[in-house]
């Protein structure tokens, strides 16, 4: 199969999100198992290297590690030139639109140009999604484009590429887009929008995800659509890269260690209590979150449940950043108890990995999650998770029964302070009888999340969308 993945990010060129992560390592699986998959993203400042030209402003370069070519859109006023991917300082590109809608239509010349038609075209959230409605306007009666099926993927829903009605010439479409069963939204354009009406099938990264953004409270407005669309809708889970999250392999940890040496994560869960200025002992429980700073992601009912938390004898270990109050937050926590919370309120990916090494239990208080990546790396590293029931959380993470050994971690559902605090409890208990724990270890550090599963899943979704095409 022909697969032309289009993406604004994907490691290790450029990242803000686990969309990147998808987009680098997706493709890398699907060209393993036979597929002739090629990524189109933008050529950014931070894209640094020796790329060749393929075709009028297109440069390639191949992902490091595999035979994925990688295609670079040149661009130096939109692309080049911009210290950020979509924002400076915080604050959104005003031509954002202008960009990538450049982006989009430079993604169909392109193929046109070097002559070569994918069955499919793969696009991801709103800043690729106008490649789709140009694919079924401007090329709709195009023979080039005849057979290849549209493919759409919503990484986080919460996202809609909104711009003024103003700016609908600047699409390159018609006044006919801006209607309601097309681009329009509450009278503004709603980018991702021509993602999810154009494509054939479209996919989220979790199946509960997938039912949940067909709901007023998690659709943010669009979820009379994805009803409309539901029989075209999937949930797949992302993998995750075992050649990079594996303690077994992992040259950036103390010590590396592996389902049958799992006594060993001890010596790195002293280093990481040694490095975060905190009383050193494995007796003590560590519970970590390597998160933005952000109400989705669970801070309003964390800030109610810390105090009650700590007072069951854990540390607790943060590393990100986000929002300013949730910062001064967690300094105040700091500050409060000195010898239980240690916050690095930055990004740091060498910290993040002994963090998930070294700490016991893994924490995702989210108010909702589309898939989230946090538990799956803390599952090989034989670190718990905590989670609430939401997204791909509710898919990966069920509540650990000590008598059968069902289950990977603790699950609460209600979004309050009280039902946090008690997961964590629950989780501690079990911390403290350790041969529960260990046991639940093993069973987790086992559990195959690779993206070499989550690829086979998506030959199938392509091949759905094929159908509808091949008729």
């Amino acid at each position: 199969m022909k697969i032309l993945f289009v993406s604004p990010e994907a490691v290790p060129f450029a990242k803000t999100g686990g969309l990147a992560d998808a987009a680098g390592s997706l493709p890398k699986a699907l060209k393993e198992i036979g597929h002739d998959i090629r990524v189109f993203i933008p050529g950014y400042k931070k894209i640094i290297g020796t790329q060749s030209p393929v075709a009028t402003d297109v440069y390639q370069e191949k992902l490091p590690g595999s035979e994925v070519p990688f295609y670079f859109y040149e661009h130096e006023g939109y692309f080049g030139s911009r210290e950020g991917l979509y924002q400076s300082k915080g604050v959104d590109y005003p031509d954002n639109l202008e960009r990538f809608a450049a982006f989009c239509k430079a993604a169909l010349l392109f193929l046109k140009e070097i002559k070569w038609r994918p069955d499919i075209i793969h696009c991801n959230d709103w800043q690729s999604a106008l490649t789709l409605a140009y694919l079924r306007t401007i090329y709709k009666d195009d023979p080039f484009f005849r057979r290849t099926a549209a493919v759409y993927s919503i990484h986080n829903i919460g996202y809609l590429g909104l711009f003024p009605r103003e700016k609908m010439l600047l699409t390159g479409l018609g006044p006919d887009q801006f209607t309601s069963d097309k681009l329009e939204f509450w009278g503004k354009i709603a980018l991702t929008k021509a993602g999810i009406i154009y494509a054939d099938a479209i996919n989220t990264v979790s199946a509960t995800y997938a039912k949940e953004i067909q709901t007023p409270e998690f659709g943010h407005g669009l979820d009379g659509l994805m009803r409309f669309r539901a029989a075209d809708l999937y949930g797949i889970i992302n993998g995750i890269d075992y050649s990079v999250w594996n303690p077994a392999v992992d040259h950036h940890i103390p010590r590396r260690y592996s389902p049958g040496t799992v006594t060993l994560k001890s010596k790195n869960k002293i280093e990481l209590q040694k490095q975060n200025n905190l009383p050193q002992g494995a007796e003590i429980p560590v519970i970590a979150m390597i998160t933005r700073l952000a109400p989705q992601k669970g801070f309003d009912i964390l800030a109610g449940a810390l105090d009650l938390i700590l007072r069951e004898g854990c540390q607790f270990i943060l590393l990100g950043v986000g929002e300013p109050k949730y910062h001064d937050l967690m300094l105040r926590f700091m500050k409060k108890y000195p010898d239980q919370v240690s916050a690095h309120l930055k990004f740091d990916g060498m910290l993040a990995e002994l963090i998930y090494a070294g700490a016991d239990m893994f924490l995702m208080p989210s108010q909702y999650e589309p898939c989230g990546l946090g538990q799956l790396i803390s599952f090989k590293y034989g670190t718990i998770p905590i989670v609430r029931k939401t997204g791909g959380l509710a898919d990966t993470v069920h509540e650990f029964n000590p008598k059968t050994g069902a289950g990977e971690g603790f699950v609460f559902e209600e979004y309050t302070s009280r039902a946090l605090y008690e997961a964590v409890r629950r989780a501690i208990d079990l911390f403290r009888t350790s041969a529960h724990w260990t046991a639940l270890q093993k069973k987790v550090m086992q559990l195959d999340y690779s993206w070499d599963a989550s690829a086979k899943k998506y030959v199938s979704l392509y091949m759905k969308a094929l159908d509808k095409v091949i008729r």
